[in-house]
């Protein structure tokens, strides 16, 4: 249960909160200064008026579920409330009350409208982020399909019983993946040797399955002067052809173009 797991660190992160307190009144105590605030008492706040909250102006929900450290797969596991989209929530009367009895002992006894806005613009901020990551992705596949003018798609093969994904692959009359494209991003150096051991050991994986078939890598890296670096840790009888490519569609169709070149090689 999600006031278990809160329970157990609960006392650690009240010391590391009284701790951050202290340092940044001292780091910019020339700076610090009262100011009158809109503040939310949630302490008075009963589950009634909490739930005709989520009710009736849904948005609220979000940032109350941050500052209570609770996500959707805790209200799922916990309240068996399946599929909630926290940004655009639909709940019923009798969910809102679960939701409200449920988060009303984990909010703080008051808190400022200022400082849940500010909750919620950084997780909006965080999940549009990931999504235009997930928009990559799709680009590079719809790239794939329009420059082949063939249908790849995602795809799973086997290999002694494990299984095994494909960003985009395009089979062959035998049902056979004749191409595999590994479509991978990569945003820090620290995770560059990483995620040129998956993609080498993903390379191997399908040469097993399927001998004949070709291994291609669309790799999203922004460090420009080291594409040579990656190329030469990618280098395996695996991969037949590795592309890079930026956020922009024109770069990821000219990439596609470039790969599907190597790769539908006669």
């Amino acid at each position: 249960m999600q006031g278990d797991l809160i329970g157990a660190v609960q006392a650690d992160a009240r010391q590391r909160s009284e701790e951050v307190a202290c340092e940044l009144r001292s780091a910019f105590a020339d700076f610090v200064s009262s100011q009158e605030m809109e503040v939310i008492v949630f302490s008075d706040v009963t589950v009634d008026v909490l739930a005709r909250g989520f009710r009736d102006h849904p948005t609220v929900l979000k940032p109350l579920l941050v500052i209570c450290n609770v996500a959707a797969r805790a209200i799922e596991r916990d309240i068996d409330i399946k599929n909630l989209n926290t940004y655009s929530p639909k709940l019923s009367n009798d969910q809102a009350y679960a939701v409200a009895g449920y988060l009303k002992p984990f909010l703080p006894p008051h808190v400022t409208v200022e400082a849940l806005c500010e909750l919620d613009r950084t997780e909006f901020i965080d999940k549009e982020i990931r999504a235009r990551k997930g928009r990559w992705e799709k680009l590079v596949l719809a790239a794939l399909c329009a420059v082949s003018d063939r249908a790849f798609g995602k795809t799973m093969f086997d290999v002694a019983g494990e299984k095994f994904e494909m960003d985009a692959a395009l089979r062959g009359d035998d049902g056979e993946i004749a191409i595999g494209v590994d479509v991978k991003r990569c945003e820090a150096r620290r995770d560059i040797h990483k995620r040129c051991d998956e993609i080498v050991n993903k390379a191997q994986k399908l040469k097993q399955a399927y001998p004949s078939g070709r291994f291609g890598v669309v790799f999203y890296y922004p460090f420009i002067e080291e594409h040579g670096n990656v190329r030469e840790r990618l280098r395996s009888p695996n991969i037949d052809s590795i592309v890079f490519a930026s956020e922009a569609e024109e770069s990821i169709r000219n990439a596609a173009s470039l790969l599907l070149g190597k790769l539908m090689e006669v």
